[in-house]
């Protein structure tokens, strides 16, 4: 049997990047995205539904986000879904799904008018990436770490 596990959404952080790091310097960063859709329903009413989704950047990535992004900002982002499952202290079972972050994307250049005009990424085994102002920026998780890396 076949599987594809993909997500790519387009949103603006719901608050500022939480960083921290592993004992082994695996740098990570949990955010969270809203994402709206407006539609008409039959009654010819404007309808807005919102998403909130919880997203988990690792490595260069995860510094990336937590460098550049704050509460409001938005971003592009792909990734793929994973189930989180915990027992909450009086016994109960609960789950969630949210996006592991593989590539994202920088929208918009209002973040960094107080950065200096010409920011450079290379990484490892890749091609610089330059960053100036009012251009995208893509990262990809080949730039970062591999799945084996990934604490999860």
């Amino acid at each position: 049997m076949s599987s594809f596990n993909k997500v790519i959404i387009l949103g603006n952080l719901t608050r500022d990047p939480e960083m921290r790091t592993t004992n082994s310097g695996l740098a990570i960063c949990k955010l969270g995205i809203a994402t709206s859709r407006i539609s008409k329903g039959n009654d010819g009413e404007t309808r807005e539904e919102t998403v909130f989704v919880d997203v988990d950047a690792f490595g260069k990535q995860a510094e990336l986000i937590g460098r550049y992004f704050t509460k409001g900002r938005p971003i592009f982002i792909e990734g793929r879904l994973r189930l989180d499952q915990w027992e909450t202290s009086s016994g109960e079972k609960r789950s969630k799904l949210c996006i592991v972050l593989e590539n994202f994307q920088f929208i918009g250049s209002a973040r960094f008018d107080d950065e200096p005009s010409d920011m450079s990424y290379t990484a490892p085994n890749s091609t610089p990436i330059s960053l100036k102002r009012n251009e995208g920026i893509a990262v990809s998780a080949a730039d970062n770490v591999l799945d084996d890396d990934v604490p999860f």
